[in-house]
């Protein structure tokens, strides 16, 4: 089923994002997370690629295997990172001959060794690109990647939205944020988003805190800010994994009770291939249900947003 109808339904979608496996282990910690979370009826799930395209065939293979397997949705990541055009052709093909409905379009990371991005010879530049490619040719349902905070390639925020507006115009069908903890950063950034005339759902990306040194260095890396105050709990915690990881699943459950409050279309998890804290967090959410006490229910994924005006009750 293609994503972007699932988003024309009534209530929240709930996603989850998992990591192609390298190693024996880490697939049996794959497809264990992958049982213990289709208990809570996920909407879809995404596959990710490694760096420099790395796990290009693996993130196919296990996309077909999460569909046939356990009866999920399944979205694959797409860069143009490493590929010539033709490269690219190939690999859609293959998705459409394997039953693939959605793909994320993504630039992606440079390669293996390398610290800046480079586009391959008969390749292509920007995601836009890649957008307008798989749009022009292909039926997929075309996902993509936005910043809250500003990508960090970025020239400015200006800049940044200035070329979301362009990606969207290319063909692309909702957009799933970078991780942030500060929802205020979303909020402001759908404002201007609406503001700028995009219209498709903008899903807020969570990542459930679970380790204190791995979210700073990850947060570092792609630019996405830690509140002040959740730093210093986090580090109060020390070297204790279990009381950084109880705070982590109850600041998101906050975090995103108050983005679905709000009216934001759907929550997708950034899981890391581990089922507890996101397990916990979603039948929180679904216990709880903050979506139906929303003042405006549709207010983050509409027009309507950026004019200060409610939108319809669902």
């Amino acid at each position: 089923m293609r994503i972007d109808e699932t988003f024309a339904g009534t209530g929240p979608v709930f996603s989850f994002e998992f990591l192609p496996p390298r190693t024996p282990l880490g697939e049996r910690n794959l497809y264990d997370a992958l049982s213990e979370l289709k208990a809570l009826e996920p909407a879809f799930v995404s596959v990710t690629y490694g760096a420099g395209g790395s796990t290009r065939e693996r993130t196919i293979e296990i996309v077909k295997s999460i569909r046939e397997r356990y009866g999920l949705e399944a979205m694959a990541h797409f860069t143009c990172v490493g590929s010539t055009v033709d490269e690219l052709r190939a690999t859609l093909d293959e998705m459409l001959a394997a039953g693939i409905d959605n793909v994320l379009a993504l630039r992606g990371d440079p390669s293996a060794g390398e610290e800046q991005w480079t586009r391959t010879e008969g390749g292509l530049e920007y995601s836009r690109e890649l957008v307008e490619l798989i749009a022009r040719d292909y039926p997929f349902a075309i996902g993509a990647a936005c910043f809250p905070e500003t990508h960090i390639h970025a020239s400015s925020p200006e800049d940044d939205l200035a070329h979301l507006v362009e990606k969207v115009d290319a063909g692309v069908h909702f957009l799933i944020t970078q991780l942030f903890f500060d929802n205020e950063r979303y909020f402001e950034f759908v404002r201007r988003a609406r503001g700028a005339g995009i219209t498709v759902p903008i899903v807020p990306g969570i990542m459930p805190i679970t380790n204190a040194g791995q979210i700073e260095r990850m947060s570092e890396r792609c630019g996405a800010s830690i509140p002040q105050a959740l730093r210093a709990e986090l580090h109060a915690r020390g070297e204790d994994e279990e009381a950084v990881a109880e705070l982590g699943v109850a600041y998101a459950s906050l975090q995103c009770a108050e983005l679905l409050a709000a009216g934001a279309p759907g929550i997708h998890f950034y899981t890391l291939n581990r089922s507890p804290a996101t397990r916990a967090i979603l039948s929180a959410l679904k216990l709880h249900k903050p979506w139906e006490r929303a003042v405006y229910p549709s207010s983050m994924s509409s027009p309507s947003a950026s004019r200060g005006e409610p939108s319809a009750a669902s």
